[in-house]
């Protein structure tokens, strides 16, 4: 009670606080690691809709969740023949998937905006690991392949099917 008076009389505004607080909320902003487990489920493209449900149980303060996120996208993108990192609003991922689409290949698609804070944490070791920041990040056959512009170029020079099809990521 006494930093909400303190932070009333210093802001121009009303200090409310609120009873809410967004499921990954505590998770990620507690200074104590207190291990708690989440669950988020992710679909692809394919016209027979697949659901992967992964757990990620660390703490944003635990040195090793990074390590342990990183190996999470490996194992994922080593075991799915097509992996796209994306995010709902962009126009860019939204030409890639498709164009996957199109060619009948079963993407693996991971819409980072609506994955709470799990996303940014996402997109951060995914940086790490390819050097890229921007979605759409594309993997085919366990490899990185870019985002869009490069996705398109391999497209347009003929290159992209035949490593769909290496990846065995083509629906027959």
């Amino acid at each position: 009670m006494a930093m909400q008076n303190t932070l009333s009389s210093t802001l121009p505004f009303t200090f409310k606080p609120s009873s809410y607080s967004p499921p990954f909320t505590k998770f990620f902003t507690c200074s104590i690691p207190i291990p708690k487990t989440s669950t988020t489920s992710f679909t692809n493209l394919s016209p027979t809709p697949r659901h992967i449900t992964t757990t990620v149980r660390a703490t944003s303060s635990s040195p090793s969740f990074g390590s342990r996120l990183e190996e999470t996208i490996k194992k994922t993108v080593s075991d799915n023949p097509v992996v796209v990192y994306s995010k709902t609003w962009c126009s860019y991922s939204s030409e890639v998937k498709s164009l996957f689409k199109k060619l009948g290949a079963e993407a693996l698609v991971f819409e980072l905006d609506e994955m709470g804070a799990q996303g940014p944490q996402l997109q951060k070791v995914l940086e790490r690991l390819t050097g890229q920041h921007t979605v759409p990040n594309v993997f085919i056959g366990g490899q990185h392949i870019g985002g869009c512009t490069d996705t398109l170029k391999l497209y347009r020079n003929g290159e992209l099917e035949p490593l769909l099809s290496k990846a065995k990521a083509k629906n027959t």
